[in-house]
């Protein structure tokens, strides 16, 4: 039977969504159309391919009972589809809960630690720099040793770490445990993408991706509105609290429902070597190099806005936790919805160079703008120019960030997955470095964001002409070369 695209856990009689029976005829169940049925407390990812399948016989549909077990079969791979999509998109939107719901208490941080707002900002530096070295290392860890294992050792490091962000008496501890809350939450990022291609192929894996994308660009929507409301009842050591509470109940449902995906005979001892190794040949494809360069300052960009936001908006425009808030979930919002538009009108109808293009330079005049208003030269300005800026900034961000990925990833086929790790280490890595020089001038002047912005944006733009040359490639397009 030729490959359909669909799911790998259906020809595996991994149950998924529903959508088909398992093909494998491998799996000696003695009817190429018998329905998987989940076996045990297994029905989240695995099925035991030696338990018996209930089927009826071959040329007999109507046979008694049949319809029953197909019905309930149809219903126990619905359910299973859910839950995976609940416990993957739990881990994709763990790392942006991790950053975001602890924004609105940076201020607050900086007065209870009594330390300057630069020190505070080396917090979020600190696991974000976590979280770019962590899917490095938990990458190899899980094509050696399989998903389930390293995934929930990561969850409960995560737990731990946070749980000690609740209790730090200092900065410089604060930071240490930041960043191995970083560290460990990689793992959800690196292995939720893994457990994604271990299940399906195809058009089914790029509509789940989509899925998870979808998730992870809520929770920084939901994520500051929460530590928004978690202030007005405690103070920044709860919103710790919160997230120790949700990482333990996330590490119970991956312990009892996310089985293991990769099988013993997939899984290779050479990890690092292989992926340091392929990584090198990746960075020496200077048109790679370009869209990953150009989509890390892009990114460097948008924490820049991340992490200096909460004192522009709050200690310099005097807006409360729950007004920054709201503006933080607005901007996102028009994040995911120009992210869409890119997706569902403009890919495909326009070159991606093309999008890519002009979503950098929407950022650019954004960020140039907010470099004016800050520095004085339209006089006094109040919080609607500035957040009306920033929504445009944020908005663009829809068009450059997925499309320098989707570029850089279409020329290596050959290494999808050292690609992707290495395009998100070095945009977590680009944006560390760019965190803390917002807060270089204190908390008191918006101009260091500004100036951050517009210095990344415009080296994002030169890393696209001189890296990349999107003329060359149109030219050898137009010429059927």
């Amino acid at each position: 039977m030729p490959e359909s695209g669909g799911s790998r856990a259906q020809r595996a009689h991994i149950p998924t969504s529903g959508t088909g029976p398992g093909t494998d005829a491998s799996l000696a169940t003695g009817a190429e159309d018998a329905p998987a049925v989940p076996h045990g407390d297994a029905g989240a990812l695995a099925v035991d391919p030696a338990a018996p399948q209930a089927t009826a016989p071959a040329g007999l549909p109507g046979a008694p009972g049949s319809s029953a077990l197909s019905d309930r079969a149809a219903k126990a791979a619905r359910r299973t589809g859910l839950l995976v999509t609940l416990v993957l998109g739990g881990l994709t939107a763990l790392p942006p809960l991790s950053m975001d719901m602890y924004l609105p208490a940076l201020p607050a941080v900086t007065d209870s630690l009594s330390a300057p707002a630069a020190t505070i900002q080396l917090t979020l530096t600190a696991c974000l720099a976590g979280m770019a070295l962590g899917q490095l290392v938990v990458g190899p860890m899980s094509d050696r040793w399989g998903r389930r294992t390293p995934l929930l050792l990561g969850m409960v490091v995560y737990v731990l770490a946070t749980a000690l962000c609740a209790l730090a008496p200092t900065a410089g501890l604060l930071i240490g445990f930041r960043l191995l809350q970083g560290l460990a939450g990689a793992a959800g990022i690196v292995i939720a993408r893994a457990v994604v291609r271990d299940l399906y192929d195809g058009v089914e894996m790029a509509r789940f991706f989509s899925t998870l994308m979808l998730i992870s660009g809520v929770a920084p929507i939901i994520a500051p509105l929460i530590g928004g409301q978690v202030m007005r009842f405690t103070d920044w050591r709860g919103i710790f609290v919160v997230l120790t509470a949700v990482g333990i109940v996330l590490t119970l449902v991956v312990w009892k429902w996310l089985h293991e995906t990769l099988p013993p005979a997939d899984r290779h001892t050479g990890g690092v070597t292989d992926a340091l190794r392929t990584m090198r040949g990746l960075l020496a494809d200077r048109v790679f190099t370009g869209y990953m360069v150009a989509g890390g300052l892009a990114f460097a960009v948008l924490f820049a806005y991340i992490s200096a936001s909460p004192f522009v908006v709050q200690e310099i425009y005097g807006a409360s936790p729950q007004t920054f808030s709201l503006l933080f979930g607005l901007n996102s919002i028009g994040l995911i919805a120009v992210g869409q538009i890119n997706g569902k009108l403009l890919v495909g109808r326009f070159r991606l160079d093309k999008v890519l293009g002009f979503g950098l330079a929407v950022i650019v005049l954004a960020a140039v703008a907010l470099l004016l208003m800050t520095t004085g030269v339209f006089g006094e300005v109040g919080l609607v120019p500035v957040a009306a800026g920033l929504f445009v900034l944020m908005s663009a961000m829809g068009l450059a960030m997925p499309n320098t990925n989707a570029q850089a990833l279409m020329r290596t086929k050959h290494a999808a997955g050292s690609a992707s790790a290495l395009l998100g280490t070095s945009s977590f890595l680009i944006g560390a470095v760019a965190s803390p020089l917002v807060g270089i001038a204190g908390e008191d002047t918006a101009v260091p964001m500004a100036v951050v912005q517009v210095v990344c944006a415009v080296a994002a733009v030169g890393c696209f002409l001189l890296l990349c040359r999107p003329w060359q490639r149109a030219g050898r397009e137009a010429g059927g070369l």
